[in-house]
């Protein structure tokens, strides 16, 4: 059972600041009031107007455990009304409302008897909640095994890239579609469903799958994971669509 962590309103100072990819911002902010978190939440952010008007939007979290620093990887949606905001105006020392922890369904804790292997599968952006998840493992002297299937365009467009590289507890495979790196023997494509079965574990080993990403991406690859055999009641899902 998943412990519930009461989501209440706080303010959030940003603490530090930098590009994550060229249309991408990864931000750490100190909330002092933060309970801390389980990883996959999301939470809430609202910006207001000097004429009062009010925006908010949702954003995975890529940090988790009892701590106050709350790390997110925010990118860029063109003709959003708060994610330009985030990657271009938003400066350390600036004050954010922030209300969460939220997401009690796609979220990893490592507590529990099922020690079943994990599957995460990310596209684009949607690697954020996942590599948080990959994260925990990483404190955990006993677990299931991980992987990570992360489609993503060009090696440009990798997030927490040097964290990725990192990671000893779980197994990373990254498809670029658009442009592999000059070392890779990977030619540059789409996953299919055939690629796909080569980089998950088979049906037979019940894994848990959280997927995440844009709600093309979502919809193709869960409907494969299902023809490939998964137990539909093992994938968990997270989409995003355009308003930003």
């Amino acid at each position: 059972m998943t412990t519930l962590i009461r989501a209440s309103w706080h303010v959030g100072r940003v603490a530090n600041r930098r590009h994550e990819t060229a249309s991408a911002v990864r931000l750490e902010l100190d909330v002092p009031t933060w309970p801390g978190n389980h990883a996959g939440s999301h939470l809430d952010i609202r910006l207001t107007a000097p004429d009062g008007y009010r925006a908010a939007r949702s954003y995975s979290v890529a940090s988790s455990g009892p701590t106050t620093r709350v790390i997110l990887a925010v990118e860029e949606l063109h003709g959003g009304e708060v994610s330009p905001y985030l990657v271009h105006q938003l400066a350390e020392g600036d004050e954010l409302e922030v209300h969460g922890p939220l997401g009690q369904y796609f979220v990893w804790i490592p507590t529990g008897p099922d020690r079943s292997p994990v599957q995460l599968i990310a596209g684009g952006s949607g690697v954020v909640p996942l590599f948080a998840m990959a994260a925990a493992r990483e404190r955990e002297t006993e677990h299931a095994d991980f992987r990570l299937l992360y489609s993503v365009r060009t090696p440009q467009d990798v997030f927490f890239v040097n964290e990725l590289a990192e990671l000893t507890q779980t197994t990373v495979d990254i498809v670029h579609t658009r442009r592999s790196p000059p070392e890779s023997s990977r030619p540059p494509g789409r996953l299919t469903y055939e690629s796909l079965g080569d980089y998950v574990f088979p049906a037979s080993a019940t894994p848990r799958i959280f997927l995440c990403g844009p709600t093309p991406f979502v919809e193709t690859i869960a409907g494969w994971l299902l023809e490939l055999g998964h137990d539909p009641t093992r994938i968990r899902t997270e989409r995003f669509g355009g308003s930003g």
